[in-house]
């Protein structure tokens, strides 16, 4: 086995090229430390101040939406690459790994421990150069407990992951899919929800 202070090795080569290439800006980086000192903040909130995490949130570049509740305990890297929409949540010790953007729809239930993965690295290149990719939770959806949602995958509208499911390709609009790698494995039937004006007639 070739060792890696032997610099006629490509492989410990591509790894120090790796290490070399400047993978953020110096804007990022500083963003990055300042959300590293404030997670305290976050982290240590007592948890029915869902609005004091959104207020955080929001002052480090995230789109939060109206009555988005966070676990203290969520893992969100990069709070400017996330955009959560109305009524969504993300659970206990969910790992928001959003190197690139990451967009959580409208009424989206991501639940404990789950790991969403916006980061991984061309296997191509022996430098293994760093890809942020994108990550879509469309509306309605459920990513259940202890689920992996890899990096480029929708999940589509009123879709449900199930519990440890490993996503790796987008799945389809009101379906519920599982198993490692994950697969469709029926149908859901589509929510109804009242007209809009219907509620004030009640």
């Amino acid at each position: 086995m070739t060792e890696c202070g032997d610099r006629k090795s490509t492989a410990c080569d591509g790894i120090a090229d790796n290490r070399r290439s400047r993978k953020w800006t110096r804007l990022e980086l500083l963003g990055r430390m300042l959300w590293a000192l404030a997670g305290p903040l976050f982290r240590y909130s007592p948890r029915p101040c869902w609005g004091w995490r959104r207020f955080l949130l929001r002052r480090f570049g995230a789109q939060i939406g109206h009555e988005a509740r966070i676990d203290p305990s969520a893992r969100i890297f990069i709070p400017w690459n996330l955009a959560i929409g109305d009524w969504s949540s993300l659970g206990f010790d969910c790992l928001i790994y959003n190197l690139g953007p990451m967009t959580i729809g409208d009424r989206v239930t991501v639940s404990q421990r789950s790991h969403l993965c916006g980061g991984t690295h061309d296997y191509s290149d022996g430098a293994l150069p760093l890809i942020k990719s994108p990550i879509t939770v469309q509306d309605d959806a459920w990513v259940c407990a202890d689920s992996f949602i890899g990096p480029g995958v929708t999940i589509a509208t009123g879709c449900i992951v199930a519990a440890r499911a490993v996503v790796i390709r987008s799945t389809d609009a009101w379906s519920i899919v599982g198993g490692h790698p994950a697969k469709k494995i029926k149908p859901r039937e589509p929510l109804v929800r009242p007209p809009l004006g219907s509620l004030a007639d009640l």
